[in-house]
Order: structure tokens, then sequence, then C-alpha cells
């Protein structure tokens, strides 16, 4: 296979114009695109630490305190002391910030489900149902070194 860096960049930015609309019809939800994110990393990893989190999100743990709290004083996440290590906090999402999560997704599929039928041709569709895998394959590759 051969590629070039035009076809990476053109591919990138396709990506990241979709990314704009797609942040453009978040919910209002009240939280910053960053808490956001926190929140649906915490969510994608299930009870977990900060130290844990900030390696997933490739950030420093003392990046996160202040998303942390914010939504621990929302009611989106809960905090408490790991049972088997008491200097350990175990971080999880509540029943509140996984609602929060599935209606503002639900609005962003809905966007991305009426741009689909109003912009695309059938075959300009089937055609992006069959590269979806594809995207997701690529979005899970870890080529760095």
């Amino acid at each position: 296979m051969q590629t070039s860096t035009a076809n990476a960049t053109e591919l990138r930015e396709s990506i990241m114009a979709l990314t704009r609309q797609l942040r453009r019809h978040r919910s209002d939800n009240g939280l910053t695109l960053s808490q956001q994110q926190l929140l649906s990393e915490v969510s994608r990893a299930g009870v977990t630490t900060p130290a844990e989190l900030a390696t997933r999100m490739r950030v420093r743990v003392q990046s996160l305190t202040d998303g942390i709290n914010h939504l621990e004083a929302q009611g989106l996440v809960e905090r408490r002391t790991d049972a088997d290590d008491r200097r350990r906090q175990l971080i999880e999402t509540t029943a509140d910030g996984f609602a929060l999560l599935e209606a503002d997704r639900a609005e962003r599929d809905e966007w991305l489900n009426t741009a689909m039928r109003d912009s695309l041709t059938d075959l300009e569709f089937d055609l992006l149902m069959l590269v979806a895998p594809v995207l997701r394959k690529l979005a899970d590759a870890d080529t760095a070194q």
C-alpha cells in the first residue's frame, strides 16, 4: 500500500471538520468540553483511579483534579477510598453521569443522522458505512514509537 502525506492531510482535515461539527452539536449540559471528555473517559474506564485516568488521557494527575472535583460536585462521578489500599481514591460515573452522556450522544447522533440523510447519496452512505470500521481500526492503531 502506498500512502502519502497528502492522503494523511486530506483524511485528517476531513475527520477534524466532522469532529468540529459534532462538538458544535453537543447538548447544553453546563459542562465544558474538557469536563465532558473527562466524564466520558471515566465512563469508559469503569472504576478507576486518578493516576490511571491521567495515563489513559496522557495528562498529569494534577491536570485532572479540578475537573474531577467539578464532576463530583455536580453528582456526575463518585469518589471513594479503595478498600484494598486506603491511600488510593477510586472514581466512577454515577447514574446521573451516564444519563448526561447518553443525552449528549443522542443529540449528536440525531444531528449526524440528519446530516447523512440530507447530504449523502445512497451510494455515499453505503461507502461511509463500509469505511466506519476501518476508521475505528485506524483510531485504535498505536503506531507511536
